[in-house]
């Protein structure tokens, strides 16, 4: 039996009547109305507290908004996830990112089997082996100790661990040298290498089925240049090489030592993964127990959106939030904005973690949704934003909901700059919600004819997201709550948030393509006359034969 199209059920049409009861209201309206709401719409858990109050909502709205999270189903798939059932439809897959953090003493069943001792067992060997790198144990080809390490991946083997080491950079060996690799550009790889001794630099390949074009492109690419710089000893790779993958042969072909090989599940999803073993450079930058603290606070989050109810429940309130404005709203965008350096690199891994999860136009039955889905992600620090895309945000024509992220205290201190970074964020959710009036603006002296041009509206919605400091702990909670929300809007929408199959296009069309460039002759081209025309231009400037 399938599921019932998303408009056709009384939840949602109740929702969009008191939209259309609400959507002519302000926030002053709303905070005039009920003066308590900036104290009264939070939620605390896993060390986060949410402040949701300066959005265009009301209590009925979050009630009527939780009335159609059970009506889809949401806590029911919460906890078949949690059970291990095969919840990603089309791979016929379990979906247990929940189990890399999961303690020991729990037990998390697939297919009959506990995996939690799996998970840790990996985790105690990643822990060696950081230990043997991090004190210089582990020596390279030429007998030096390891001072760089370069992560090459793609995906969500590069996104989750850049992001990890840029926002945990303060608790990092300043001694070793980190760098990731990605983009099949040869720039990438070069400019990863250029300054360093190859005698001290460890790479670590992730894919986990050591068959990603990209990232087996510039594994060997790393592996030629290894090898040229220490003497031409094919032997050196086994030393300055270690695996994150599932494929044992090809790890070997390559030239890997297979007890260097560190394996995850296929019920890991690629964005998934930084909590894995895809997250050992993570380990090797900040250490096996400050690792296992960021698990912790992954594992405090999903206890609490496995056990809190709907009204404090932090991930849902944030995903019935993006439903929300997405569906009854129209808002295309959400823009993430941490008040924190060294979360420079969080809003390019949500973009993957929201887009490539819910970017999806067919239902889990197969149907076209009725409805938007997967709104796109996007955002810089502030406030570095403030003084370049905040002017659309304040007085352009669309709307777009904010997520805020602050801490009260800095890891760094330096004066009271920390207090200028959060009376900014502040300010900016005051601004955004409340804005300034023509009244207002005249009062201040301004001329009548600058008057229109000064005025803000104001009704721009924000989350507000605070925790005490960021630590690996705080990071694995905040990775967590956005993994939570997402799945709590495909929930809703009744797509499958766990496959991907729009990137494989791409990748099956490529392996196409890249032959017809390089051929000798002139291949014979079927593909639509523009992408023929490019094809031979391309030849053509790098003086193929036509």
């Amino acid at each position: 039996m399938s599921t019932p199209l998303l408009r056709t059920l009384p939840e949602w049409q109740a929702l969009a009547r008191h939209w259309r009861a609400l959507r002519g209201s302000t926030l002053k309206q709303l905070f005039d109305a009920y003066p308590q709401r900036g104290a009264r719409l939070t939620a605390e858990g896993a060390g986060l507290y949410l402040d949701y109050s300066k959005n265009l909502v009301t209590g009925e709205t979050i009630r009527l908004l939780a009335e159609l999270a059970r009506a889809r189903g949401v806590f029911a798939r919460r906890d078949a996830m949690f059970h291990g059932d095969r919840i990603n439809a089309t791979e016929k897959r379990a979906v247990l990112h929940v189990a890399l953090r999961a303690p020991r003493t729990e037990c998390i069943l697939v297919d009959g089997k506990d995996v939690v001792p799996e998970v840790h067992a990996v985790l105690d060997r990643m822990a060696a082996f950081s230990d043997k790198v991090r004190s210089g144990e582990w020596l390279g080809h030429s007998g030096k100790p390891m001072r760089n390490v370069i992560s090459i991946g793609i995906g969500g083997s590069d996104l989750g661990p850049v992001m990890a080491y840029e926002a945990l950079k303060h608790f990092s060996r300043r001694d070793m040298t980190f760098r990731f690799v990605s983009n099949v550009d040869p720039t990438d790889l070069a400019e990863a290498t250029r300054d360093l001794d190859a005698g001290e630099t460890l790479f670590i390949v992730c894919s986990k089925t050591f068959t990603t074009l990209e990232t087996l492109t510039n594994a060997r690419a790393a592996r030629d240049w290894s090898v040229q710089q220490l003497g031409g000893d094919e032997t050196v790779v086994a030393r300055h090489f270690v695996a994150v993958s599932t494929n044992a042969a090809e790890v070997e072909k390559f030239g890997i030592d297979t007890a260097n090989m560190f394996g995850f599940w296929d019920w890991v999803g690629g964005r998934y993964s930084m909590d894995s073993a895809i997250g050992l450079s993570t380990m090797l930058a900040i250490g096996p127990e400050s690792f296992r603290e960021m698990l912790a606070g992954f594992h405090a989050m999903d206890e609490h959106f496995r056990n809190a109810p709907a009204e404090h429940n932090l991930p849902l309130l944030m995903g019935l939030l993006a439903v929300w404005y997405n569906n009854f709203f129209g808002a295309q965008t959400v823009a993430v904005l941490p008040y924190a350096q060294y979360l420079k690199r969080f809003p390019a891994y949500l973009q993957q973690l929201t887009m490539e999860s819910n970017g999806k136009h067919v239902t889990l039955d197969g149907e076209r949704v009725d409805c938007a889905t997967g709104p796109i992600y996007w955002g810089e620090p502030g406030t570095n934003g403030q003084h370049s895309f905040y002017q659309l945000i304040h007085q352009g024509t669309r709307l777009i909901p904010c997520d805020c992220i602050g801490f009260m205290h800095p890891l760094d201190p330096l004066g009271h700059q920390h207090d200028l970074l959060m009376a900014n964020l502040i300010a900016q959710t005051e601004a955004l919600a409340f804005g300034k009036t023509a009244d207002q603006v005249r009062a201040e002296g301004t001329p009548d004819w600058l008057v229109p041009h000064r005025v803000c509206d104001g009704n721009r919605p924000t989350n507000t997201i605070l925790a005490d400091q960021l630590t690996p702990r705080t990071l694995g909670t905040l990775v967590a709550l956005y993994e939570h929300s997402v799945f709590t809007q495909g929930a809703i929408w009744n797509i499958d948030s766990f496959d991907q199959w729009g990137v494989e296009l791409g990748k099956q069309l490529a392996r196409k393509v890249v032959p017809e460039l390089q051929t000798p002759g002139t291949p014979k081209l079927d593909h639509d006359d523009s992408t023929n025309t490019l094809i031979r231009r391309y030849r053509a400037a790098q003086g193929s034969i036509q």
